[in-house]
């Protein structure tokens, strides 16, 4: 049964006999109980001087001992509206952290247990790269009406330049109502830095074609367009992606409804076109939650994003049947990196005064990032 197979990946089954890939979709092993007993006592430690964000890609183990889960959008309110905690520990990635660290006050400490937990899609656009762009949108002449709108999966350099340039930043939850709001004060949209959500959005919820879209190439000279495809688009949108979502294929899709009759395919907007325009539902990872929880008992659900969540909604919700979409994809091993270890690590750390893993964003890039953010957050 598919459901006994996704409950053999959160038990971490290898699956590589049954797809012959590579990545065999393997959960780590659970740490040891040693390591929960000191990762709760030095939570009681810290109190009130400590909050924990988890995203809901991270393990069951951090996740057990956040104060609040969610996704980017959701724990980037939570971040703001947190004034009182001394320490804001991060259990995501680093432009998380990163926006954290704009929104909270300048007494207050953001922390990052892992460093190393980037996010490929946000590196797929550096600062250089995009001012180099909007200098080509000047030398064509569609600058002054070229609004950005800028993912939050993108480093606090390019928020910056985004709020600059009088853009806004969005989520997977947001972006129609973001990307609404920047075509109301311009006529184009310059879309950091993935490309499936921008034209997704664009497409299926905006009513724009896809000749409405170009791609803008970083590695080619004036992004491998020439200036009538800038000035006849719509939508500029950037060269990247998300290397979990935009691995799910329409042969995914196809396979899943041809193996399990009455099945619902649901996933996330950062899948490409092809999957999205095929499936039953789309939406955020918040949306992808409230979906599952709030169907009838015995539905079926065929589900593309990333694999921590999914196995989490098939244990939330054992009175349905719940299926991961391709066992080819793997977890986000970015986020991943962000383990019990490095947690308990990071606690001790705080409860004995030393701090560890601090994020800091400089003032010159955190003054227009807010400005982005705090666009976002009021629409």
């Amino acid at each position: 049964m598919a459901m006994s197979d996704l409950l053999l990946l959160g038990q971490g089954a290898d699956l590589s006999s049954q797809r012959g890939v590579s990545c065999t979709g393997k959960l780590p092993e659970v740490s040891d109980p040693a390591l929960v007993e000191r990762a709760k006592i030095a939570r009681a430690s810290l109190g009130d001087r400590a909050i924990v964000l988890g995203h809901h890609y991270q393990r069951d183990e951090v996740i057990d001992f956040a104060d609040i889960t969610g996704d980017s959008f959701k724990l980037a309110q939570a971040a703001a509206a947190q004034s009182s905690a001394e320490y804001v520990i991060f259990c995501g990635v680093h432009f998380m952290a990163e926006s954290a660290d704009i929104l909270t006050s300048k007494e207050q400490k953001v922390i990052l247990p892992d460093l190393a937990a980037g996010c490929s899609m946000a590196d797929m656009a550096t600062a250089n790269q995009v001012n180099e762009c909007w200098k080509s949108l000047e030398e064509v002449g569609v600058a002054p009406k070229t609004i950005p709108v800028t993912y939050m999966n993108s480093s606090a350099a390019i928020k910056s330049f985004t709020g600059e340039h009088g853009g806004t930043i969005c989520t997977s939850s947001n972006a129609e109502k973001t990307m609404r709001w920047a075509l109301e004060q311009g006529e184009k949209i310059l879309f950091l830095p993935d490309q499936h959500l921008g034209r997704n959005t664009a497409v299926l919820s905006l009513g724009l074609t896809l000749d409405d879209c170009v791609l803008w190439n970083p590695w080619k000279p004036m992004g491998g367009l020439t200036p009538q495809d800038i000035h006849k688009a719509k939508v500029i949108l950037w060269r990247g992606h998300c290397s979990v979502h935009g691995r799910f294929t329409l042969d995914s899709v196809n396979e899943i409804r041809s193996r399990v009759q009455g099945v619902q395919v649901l996933v996330h907007p950062e899948c490409q076109h092809d999957v999205v325009s095929a499936a039953d539902v789309v939406g955020s990872t918040e949306r992808i939650i409230q979906t599952v929880s709030n169907s009838p008992a015995g539905s079926k659900w065929a589900i593309g994003t990333e694999l921590n969540l999914v196995s989490r909604l098939a244990k939330t919700n054992p009175d349905k049947e719940i299926f991961f979409l391709d066992k080819a994809v793997c977890y986000c091993s970015t986020m991943n990196r962000i383990d019990l270890p490095h947690l308990v690590w990071a606690m001790e750390s705080l409860v004995a005064n030393h701090v560890v893993n601090q994020i800091q964003v400089s003032d010159e890039v955190a003054r227009f990032s807010k400005l982005a953010l705090e666009r976002m957050l009021a629409l």
